[in-house]
């Protein structure tokens, strides 16, 4: 592709490059740039990648678009060298997102379970072919691909729109994260309906003020054909301040798409889906009180893409649970195991309030916090987990280069004083163990933190971890040695 139609749309502040020059690849990590390509240099959090120009030339760059210039070298400047690797990820594959219906979802907590909810409405009420863009993984269709993080960086993302064009999809539905709208790896990408699920306490690491976190979250908002928001979260009308779109609200009282007669239980959540005289009974076989917020979500942004309340809500009764999120995991015994993603304050609180609404004994909660992210966290959600669990164990999570006994220390400075009885399991698997080894009839026991993960991140290494698998290896252990 010549060099001046990979720029287009980019902002070119100097230049002293040959706009006619082919370019064969694009690269933004120096490790991976390959002869004949654009190297962009893009300030970084953890580091610059201006400093890493002189490795990009070495392995046979063309020109550099940077913010800084260069020494030497063919360059393009622009002022916003991230907003550019957007642009040119649209350019290169040829802008495929515009090809689909694409559909975002952001929010602290529900982007998983509301994306796939959404995936199988508009696959079985339109005949979509659906891709699927988030945390668990992603999907063209029913074909599964890996994925590292809840929202690839902008020029994969594109590289992913592609593949999904080319295989046919008809809508995207994707979950966007607040690193990726602030560090606009969606830059350029509009959507026509975007999700605001809820705010609650997370990432602070990184935004630092939960007024910064909630400002990135909104810029969403300003991408979006049309928008349905949450109006029970009181971050409600922060996000919605300077949308840039029709905004549809969801909520239990004075909303545009209200649930009423709700009606929480073991087998899921039932209630009315209410617009103007409209009224839809609606069940989700997923319990917890945060799935009526979830639903609406679904059920408004289905509407407004060309479904009928009806319709969404008889998908609905038949969805499938979502892995790691309420999941439950056969025992063979007289409890139960769920695992669930929690990991955020509210997100724990969630789990464990939707838990006594149907456990016939004790609520435990086991559950750790990651290393290496926002420590303000820790002792909030070991008052949580004292508060709502009859019993707890505390144990690690994603400790990664943090000291496991310092995380759970500052977990435990959170439930200091409180009746509930607490024991402290640092190995997450003999956690599990004595879980198991210690339940009575009834008991609910919540795996919390790692839900869908398969992995255990240690100092540097991602270790193999798998709930569901640590489970029924013991009760397959037990059974033998009976």
């Amino acid at each position: 592709m010549k060099l001046s139609d990979l720029l287009q749309g980019v902002e070119i502040l100097e230049s002293n490059a040959d706009l006619n020059a082919d370019i064969t690849g694009v690269s933004y990590d120096s490790r991976l740039t390959k002869p004949g390509d654009l190297f962009v240099a893009m300030a970084g959090y953890a580091t610059d990648g201006h400093k890493f120009i002189p490795m990009a030339w070495e392995r046979g760059a063309v020109c550099v678009l940077c913010q800084e210039k260069p020494a030497v070298g063919p360059f393009i400047r622009t002022g916003d060298s991230r907003g550019a690797l957007a642009q040119v990820g649209k350019n290169w594959y040829g802008d495929p997102a515009s090809q689909m219906t694409l559909v975002g979802v952001t929010g602290t907590n529900g982007k998983t379970t509301t994306t796939y909810l959404l995936k199988d409405i508009l696959e079985q009420c339109l005949g979509a072919k659906v891709g699927l863009i988030g945390t668990n993984q992603n999907l063209i269709g029913t074909q599964v691909l890996p994925t590292e993080r809840t929202t690839p960086e902008s020029f994969e993302l594109q590289g992913l729109f592609r593949r999904m064009a080319d295989a046919g999809c008809t809508h995207v539905v994707m979950e966007v994260s607040s690193h990726a709208l602030f560090l606009q790896r969606v830059g350029g990408v509009r959507f026509a309906v975007g999700i605001f699920t809820n705010l609650t306490q997370d990432h602070l690491d990184f935004h630092k003020t939960m007024e910064n976190y909630c400002d990135a979250k909104a810029l969403l908002f300003r991408q979006c054909g049309a928008g349905v928001y949450n109006a029970d979260d009181p971050w409600a009308k922060r996000v919605t301040a300077l949308a840039a779109c029709p905004l549809i609200s969801i909520g239990e009282h004075d909303a545009d798409l209200a649930a009423q007669n709700i009606v929480l239980s073991a087998s899921g959540v039932s209630f009315d889906a209410v617009t103007g005289p409209e009224a839809v009974p609606v069940h989700v076989g997923i319990p917890g009180g945060f799935m009526v917020y979830n639903t609406l979500g679904v059920l408004a942004a289905a509407r407004l893409l060309g479904v009928s309340l009806a319709d969404s809500a008889h998908v609905l009764r038949r969805s499938a649970h979502v892995k790691g999120r309420v999941e439950v995991v056969p025992t063979g015994g007289d409890y139960t195991i769920l695992i669930d993603y929690a990991h955020t304050p509210d997100a724990l609180e969630n789990v464990l309030t939707s838990a006594r609404g149907f456990a016939r004994g004790r609520v435990v909660a086991l559950f750790g916090c990651g290393g290496d992210r926002d420590r303000t966290k820790r002792p909030k959600m070991g008052a949580i987990a004292a508060r709502l669990a009859d019993f707890v164990i505390v144990t690690s999570d994603n400790p990664r280069t943090e000291e496991p006994g310092a995380i759970i220390e500052e977990i435990l400075t959170g439930m200091t004083g409180t009746p509930t009885p607490y024991v402290v399991v640092e190995n997450r698997i003999e956690a599990i163990h004595y879980a198991m080894d210690h339940h009575r009839p009834g008991d609910v026991i919540i795996l919390a933190g790692k839900g869908h993960e398969t992995y255990q991140i240690i100092g540097h290494e991602k270790r193999h971890l798998d709930e569901r698998e640590v489970v029924a290896d013991y009760i397959r252990q037990r059974k033998e040695r009976a």
